[in-house]
């Protein structure tokens, strides 16, 4: 097998394991089987501080809660009760996700870094970009799935612009993070209690 052949196989095997692609996913999830129950409402918002859609997802009954696990602490995500409060602003690479738990307490933000942010059907969507940047109550500041960036790029689902772009986003948004000016993480208790009132 020549170098050539040797690459080709690598980016099949990538493929096959992964089954990466770039994935478009809706504010309101209506394809999650894991929620049972849920309601849902969303809202237009041009401020100063913040100009595109807020979406909140009601979890009201789920079939059994999802744990993800960073630096081996166990985080639960999603349990009956939850809420997740998802800001697409308008003209950006990235969403945002402020997942609450029952007792209306910040459990975790995250944060899509987007190829594109659009609506359809009147539902705000993301086009997902692998990077993901998750922040935390205690401050701090994770960044997941760069190895399913790499492999995005080896197997030819990104090319190197768009690689290029999500890393210098990523990048930019942690710098806002760690100097406190990434306001959207200031923003998601006020605009939760915005879309409940509607709910």
């Amino acid at each position: 097998m020549n170098v050539r052949e040797c690459i080709n196989y690598r980016k099949v095997v990538l493929v096959f394991r992964r089954n990466l692609m770039i994935e478009r996913r809706f504010a309101n999830r209506s394809e999650w089987k894991r929620v049972i129950e849920r309601s849902y409402v969303q809202s237009f918002v041009d401020t100063k501080e913040f100009k595109g859609y807020i979406t909140l997802l009601k979890v009201i009954k789920v079939r059994e809660p999802l744990h993800v696990q960073y630096n081996g602490k166990k985080v639960c995500i999603v349990d009956d009760g939850y809420s997740w409060l998802q800001h697409f602003p308008l003209n950006k690479q990235y969403s945002v996700t402020t997942m609450f738990n029952s007792e209306g307490e910040i459990v975790q933000w995250y944060i899509d870094i987007c190829k594109e942010i659009g609506i359809e059907n009147n539902i705000p969507w993301l086009d997902d970009l692998f990077l993901d940047i998750i922040v935390l109550p205690t401050g701090e500041v994770i960044l997941i799935d760069a190895d399913e960036l790499e492999e995005a790029l080896l197997s030819g689902i990104i090319d190197k612009q768009l690689y290029n772009k999500a890393w210098t986003e990523a990048n930019r948004i942690k710098d806002l993070i760690n100097r406190e000016e990434f306001n959207l993480i200031k923003l998601s208790k006020e605009h939760k209690d915005i879309l409940s009132s509607k709910m």
